[in-house]
């Protein structure tokens, strides 16, 4: 695991502290017009505390990259809102951070570039991003790699540049779409505990969208669970798994009641979801 524990939050950071409060506030998605029309989300409400990890966990199609968009501002509610620390969503902004499953880094830019080019749009000085890219590229464990491009990194190192970049301004609210959804089962479990350690140190609210039952319950301090589409949550289920998480917590009673529980709903909201489009 990376010995992330070393690295020291910059003053200008500590900003951010007990900032990332989420409310999704009535908040319902459709698209499309007519015949085209097609209804998201469902209209749903959720409040995220500041320093929360939060997974979202539902069917195929059940809306949750969706819902979860809303709170990066690339998708406008049809109706209700989405405030964070109590300012309304409008459009995407510095204080949310998003990974994605596919990596999305700039191919033509080096793995040093893609990580200070926020913190330049920012509005820092050359010096300035080139000291945030070192400071979080030695921080995700790649500060060798600095001078490599995307496409000479493996899917791993890749993703953990993109979490990089994605910390680089400092964000209250981190949102991860599938982000190691691609990795092979090794691998993702040394991100996952990757994370968790970066999490601990910065105290940043992460919400964390994914299919895995498991991964769900190793990382979340809830579980947030959608119907089938149009989606909505229809379960809030707190993980009392003590930390710092272990994956032999696996075998804990507590781990196998929850991921039972989160089970018992993921399959029966499939099954919905299945017949609905059979109907």
């Amino acid at each position: 695991m990376l010995d992330v524990l070393k690295y020291q939050r910059p003053e200008d950071a500590s900003s951010s502290a007990g900032k990332g409060r989420i409310e999704i506030m009535d908040v319902g998605i459709t698209f499309g017009q007519g015949a085209d029309l097609h209804r998201a989300v469902e209209t749903t409400s959720i409040t995220i505390e500041p320093g929360e990890f939060v997974c979202i966990l539902g069917p195929s199609g059940c809306g949750k990259s969706t819902l979860m968009n809303a709170v990066a501002g690339y998708v406008t509610p049809t109706e209700g809102k989405v405030l964070v620390d109590g300012e309304m969503i409008t459009k995407p902004g510095q204080d949310r951070g998003m990974v994605f499953q596919q990596y999305s880094l700039m191919p033509w830019k080096t793995v040093y570039e893609n990580v200070a080019f926020g913190p330049k749009m920012a509005g820092h000085s050359r010096t300035e991003a080139g000291s945030i890219a070192n400071t979080f590229l030695n921080m995700v464990g790649l500060s060798k790699f600095g001078d490599r491009y995307p496409a000479e990194l493996s899917g791993g190192m890749q993703q953990r540049v993109g979490i990089a970049r994605a910390l680089a301004n400092y964000p209250s609210v981190l949102l991860m779409d599938e982000p190691f959804g691609a990795l092979d089962a090794q691998t993702r479990l040394m991100m996952q505990e990757n994370l968790l350690s970066i999490w601990k140190k910065f105290g940043t609210t992460v919400v964390f969208v994914t299919h895995d039952v498991d991964e769900a319950v190793f990382l979340a301090d809830r579980v947030l669970i959608m119907s089938a589409a149009p989606g909505r949550i229809i379960r809030d289920l707190k993980i009392k798994l003590p930390r710092p998480r272990d994956p032999e917590m696996a075998i804990d009673p507590i781990y196998i009641a929850a991921k039972k529980e989160c089970l018992k709903y993921i399959r029966s909201e499939s099954m919905r979801a299945f017949e609905l489009q059979n109907q």
